[in-house]
């Protein structure tokens, strides 16, 4: 039975740009992702898992995880990812599953 990942891949948020989202500001502030992604680190140095930091410009969200087609008119407030070869995911899923398979 597996009881650890054998890799852990990591979004490299610009997080000051996140901040100018009057909309968005409160709450990622109170997130205090750096510490966060401190302690990830540690822990995967700790286990020997493998730790990658996604490309801050890698579009997880807009990519198609099925065919690979990138949506660039995707907007924030769209929650549903539809791809035109029939995809229909929820978009965090989506963006889980491209940076599942995310490779340097």
């Amino acid at each position: 039975m597996k009881t650890k990942p054998s890799r852990i891949v990591m979004e490299h948020l610009h997080v000051k740009g996140l901040m100018k989202n009057k909309h968005l500001a409160k709450a990622v502030a109170g997130q205090k992702l750096y510490e966060f992604k401190r302690q990830i680190q540690y822990k995967c140095q700790k286990y020997r898992i493998e730790f990658i930091e996604a490309d801050r410009w890698y579009p997880s969200s807009k990519t198609c995880s099925s065919c690979g087609q990138i949506k660039f008119d995707l907007k924030l407030k769209d929650r549903l990812f539809i791809c035109s070869c029939g995809l229909k995911l929820y978009r965090d899923l989506n963006a889980s599953i491209n940076l599942a398979n995310y490779s340097i």
